[in-house]
């Protein structure tokens, strides 16, 4: 479970910090359960430099001069880490370093938080506080391809159990994460969906390790002032309730039984007309 690979994103590091305590000290089933079935691993801050500075990217550093690495513009080099895990990429430290560690411990699960700009449901018109993303589109043209369909299947299974469990919170707004009217992603380059791929990189990922990897996006960032303090509480809040109903419905087997055409039948969202890539432009859905 990570957070925070955009600097300016907080509410993964303050939500996992949460669930952190809770899986820590509760007595309770829930988190009793989770213990037994699972070894969690947490990156609160994936993205340390780029927090510190409020801002989405890492500024990559020239260690001799102790000085901002520049371009031949003279402009300041800023890497997204979330689009560093790349067979051409890996840029930034940070990501071999985590990209490393994902080798090593070679998760069954991953889960991922971020922030959007705000949105409206576009038929009522109510805010949409948190998105369910798949970084790679169910039924689109890359994810059905893996495992046999296994991560079509499972990524959909999840993000729809968590739908199940926090819909009917009054304060969530929740529908499928988009880029656009008709617009979802297809992004190979990003972190969750190289999971997913199974990438090599260096040799690091020899044996071929993958895990179905899905992702959380709360309405609002700092850097631009969208979001104010008194929303603060009910947006971690949002996040605890998706990370604990992801969690415990790994640990006790629910979400394998969910029906996994929730997420194209009942979760509120915009209709597939399109798949933005990094890969091959904008590829119509038919």
């Amino acid at each position: 479970m990570q957070g925070r690979i955009h600097g300016n994103e907080p509410y993964g590091l303050d939500g996992i910090l949460s669930v952190l305590k809770s899986l820590a000290t509760s007595g309770a089933k829930q988190w009793r359960q989770i213990r037994e079935e699972f070894t969690v691993h947490f990156i609160p801050v994936y993205n340390p430099d780029g927090s510190e500075m409020n801002i989405r990217h890492t500024i990559l550093w020239d260690r001799a001069t102790d000085t901002p690495r520049l371009d031949a513009n003279g402009n300041q080099q800023r890497i997204d880490l979330n689009r560093d895990w790349a067979p051409t990429a890996f840029v930034a430290r940070e990501s071999l370093a985590w990209y490393e560690y994902w080798t090593m411990v070679k998760p069954a699960y991953a889960l991922d938080i971020h922030h959007q700009g705000l949105k409206r449901d576009r038929d009522t018109g109510e805010a949409i506080t948190f998105s369910l993303g798949i970084s790679l589109a169910p039924g689109g043209p890359t994810l059905p391809g893996i495992q046999d369909g296994e991560y079509d299947v499972l990524t959909r299974q999840m993000q729809s159990h968590v739908w199940l469990e926090t819909k009917d919170y009054g304060f969530i707004g929740i529908d499928k994460y988009d880029v656009g009217y008709g617009t979802v992603i297809d992004i190979r380059g990003g972190v969750v969906s190289a999971m997913m791929l199974g990438l090599d990189y260096g040799g690091l990922n020899h044996t071929g390790h993958s895990n179905p990897a899905v992702f959380f996006e709360t309405s609002g960032n700092t850097s631009d002032g969208s979001i104010g303090h008194k929303a603060r509480g009910k947006f971690v809040r949002q996040n605890v309730l998706g990370m604990t109903a992801w969690l415990d419905g790994l640990a006790d087997g629910s979400v394998f039984e969910v029906d996994p055409d929730i997420w194209h039948d009942q979760i509120p969202g915009t209709p597939v007309l399109r798949y933005f890539t990094d890969w091959g432009g904008i590829i119509p859905a038919e």
